[in-house]
C-alpha cells in the first residue's frame, strides 16, 4: 500500500500565504484615506473601464487589489448582498461592518479549505454622517479584518508606501492635499502619476445619500495640478 505524501499544516498554510502575496504584489496599489468632507480612494489603474473602486451601496465603498477577476466577482457578491438587506430590511441596515464580516468569512474559508487561495485584498468604506462615523475595513487574503483608522494602503509595498503617506498626513485637510499626498505615497521619488495612470473616487458627505463619486478628467487633472 502507497502512503499519502505528508505535508505538515503549518507549511500548506506557509505555501499559501506566500502564494496569495506573490500573487496581490504583482499588482498595482492602493491608497485610501480621510479628509475633511469624506473618504477618498486613489488606485494606480491606467484602465479607464476595468476599475478597482466601485459603489457598493448608498454611503458604502469597495475597492480591491490583486486579481481583478477575483475581486470584482466579490464586488458583485456584495453589490447583491447590500441590495437584498436592504430589501428585506431596511437601506440604514446595510453597513460596511456586516460586509466586512462577510468578505473575512468567504476569504478565510478559501484560504483554509481550498488549495489556491483567493490573490487579493479588499477594502470595505463607509462614510458617515459626521467624520467621526467614517469606517476603513481592510480585509486580507486570509480573511483578517482590520480597521483601519486615518488611512488604509493595498497591494505591494505596503509598508513603504503607508510611510510616506503617514508622513504627509494632516487631520482635517481638504481634498486637494489629501489626493496630492495620495499619488505621491504611490508615486515614491523616482516616478510621476498623472491622471491617465490614476482612478480616484470619493465617499463624500456633500452628495447626499449617493456619496460615491469618480473624479475624472479635467477635475482630476486641475486637482493634480493645483
Amino acid at each position: 500500500m502507497t502512503m499519502p505524501f505528508y505535508v505538515a499544516p503549518e507549511q500548506v498554510m506557509k505555501d499559501r500565504a506566500e502564494y496569495a502575496q506573490k500573487g496581490i504584489a504583482r499588482g498595482r496599489s492602493l491608497v485610501a484615506g480621510v479628509y475633511d468632507s469624506g473618504i477618498l480612494i486613489v488606485a494606480e489603474n491606467p484602465s479607464r473601464s476595468l476599475h478597482k473602486v466601485s459603489e457598493i451601496y448608498d454611503r458604502i465603498a469597495f475597492a480591491g487589489v490583486g486579481k481583478y477577476n477575483e475581486f470584482d466577482q466579490l464586488r458583485v457578491a456584495g453589490v447583491r448582498h447590500a441590495d437584498t438587506k436592504g430589501f428585506a430590511y431596511s437601506r440604514e441596515d446595510v453597513d460596511a461592518r456586516s460586509l466586512a464580516n462577510l468578505y473575512a468569512q468567504y476569504l478565510g474559508t478559501v484560504f483554509t479549505h481550498e488549495m489556491k487561495p483567493l490573490e487579493v485584498e479588499i477594502l470595505v468604506a463607509e462614510i458617515g454622517e459626521a467624520g467621526e462615523g467614517d469606517q476603513l475595513y481592510h480585509i486580507s487574503y486570509d480573511g483578517t479584518v482590520t480597521d483601519e483608522d486615518r488611512f488604509a494602503v493595498l497591494g505591494g509595498e505596503t509598508e513603504t508606501i503607508s510611510e510616506r503617506f503617514e508622513s504627509a498626513y494632516v487631520d482635517g485637510w481638504d481634498l486637494g492635499q489629501a489626493l496630492r499626498a495620495a499619488v505621491s505615497a504611490l508615486a515614491g521619488p523616482d516616478r510621476q502619476l498623472g491622471p491617465g495612470d490614476l482612478e480616484v473616487a470619493v465617499l463624500a458627505r456633500a452628495e447626499g445619500r449617493r456619496a460615491f463619486r469618480r473624479i475624472v478628467n479635467e477635475e482630476l487633472a486641475e486637482a493634480l495640478g493645483a
